[in-house]
């Protein structure tokens, strides 16, 4: 039996299902405040974030049965949508981290449903990603927004750590595709994190790039009819948007930006995964940046709604 820890608060106020034997949904929302740190005992700047966003919108902004303009569809279209809690986390164990959030993951696969996990560090898409290759899925598309490309193959002897997301990604059999936009200024990447990026195939779209030639080149490197999990680092999106990050890197993605890359994925591809990783709701006061994320997770999880439907939340 695989059984979340259950939140005060759900995600929207939808309905809860920490067990995960039980969850019949179409769309599975769950926390995972730790990942892997690079200082065992050190709790995650992102280990709040998962509750600041789960609290972050009003009634107005979650009736299921108002129209939500960003999408033309009501709120979380017609999705079931249930929030299975937060996977429990240690903070001197990253292994034990990493199994608990893949089997987590496997759980909610196994059930049928589309997960969407909210961080935690940009450590938890690990095992996340991970997940996915040994429930069956074995031809992924990645496509990330972050302010890095996380390509480092350790720091400081960590090799499962936040700048090293993609690059252990880019070694799973069954991730075949990859689409890293938002790249700017400066962070732990290296000319050579670059140039193994490349070699391995990601398309990198930077920040500098998308804004001279808009989505397109982005949507293009997607495979039509692909499988794709969104890598959302929210340091990619402008630090106007979501102020709550630890590095914010001018000249990231608007809110718009985000919105026509989902939609614009959606209508090429399949979304069968999501994540919303690295915010710092200490560094975001006025909680501007945790409503920005929920609504655009709302907004995946109406395009989930558009793939395909199902009745029950918990059986």
């Amino acid at each position: 039996m695989i059984r979340l820890r259950p939140v005060e608060a759900t995600f929207c106020h939808v309905p809860a299902c920490s067990d995960l034997e039980r969850l019949d949904a179409q769309v599975a929302v769950f926390g995972a405040p730790h990942g892997t740190p690079y200082q065992p005992g050190t709790p995650s700047h992102a280990a709040n974030a998962p509750r600041a966003v789960r609290g972050a919108l009003a009634w107005y902004a979650t009736g299921r049965e108002q129209l939500d303009f960003d999408c033309m569809v009501p709120v979380m279209g017609d999705a079931t949508v249930a929030d299975c809690g937060d996977v429990p986390g240690d903070l001197a164990d990253g292994a034990a981290n990493r199994a608990a959030i893949a089997a987590a993951t496997r759980a909610i696969l196994a059930a049928d449903a589309v997960p969407l996990l909210l961080g935690g560090d940009d450590s938890v898409p690990i095992p996340f990603i991970e997940a996915f290759g040994r429930a069956g899925h074995d031809d992924l598309t990645v496509v990330q927004v972050d302010a890095h490309i996380d390509w480092r193959d350790e720091v400081d002897g960590v090799m499962h750590g936040f700048s090293s997301t993609m690059r252990r990604a880019s070694e799973m059999a069954h991730v075949r595709h990859m689409v890293q936009i938002g790249a700017r200024g400066p962070g732990s990447a290296r000319a050579q994190e670059l140039a193994d990026a490349r070699a391995w195939g990601s398309r990198i779209v930077t920040a500098r790039q998308l804004h001279a030639e808009g989505l397109a080149p982005a949507l293009a490197a997607v495979p039509e009819g692909a499988h794709v999990i969104l890598a959302i680092d929210v340091d990619g999106i402008d630090p106007s948007v979501v102020p709550g990050v630890i590095l914010p890197a001018f000249g990231g993605l608007s809110y718009q930006l985000m919105l026509d890359l989902i939609q614009g994925v959606a209508a090429k591809a399949r979304i069968v995964g999501a994540n919303f990783v690295e915010y710092v709701p200490e560094r975001d006061p006025t909680t501007s940046g945790a409503q920005a994320i929920a609504r655009l997770a709302c907004n995946v999880i109406a395009a989930v709604a558009g793939q395909s439907s199902t009745q029950q939340i918990c059986v």
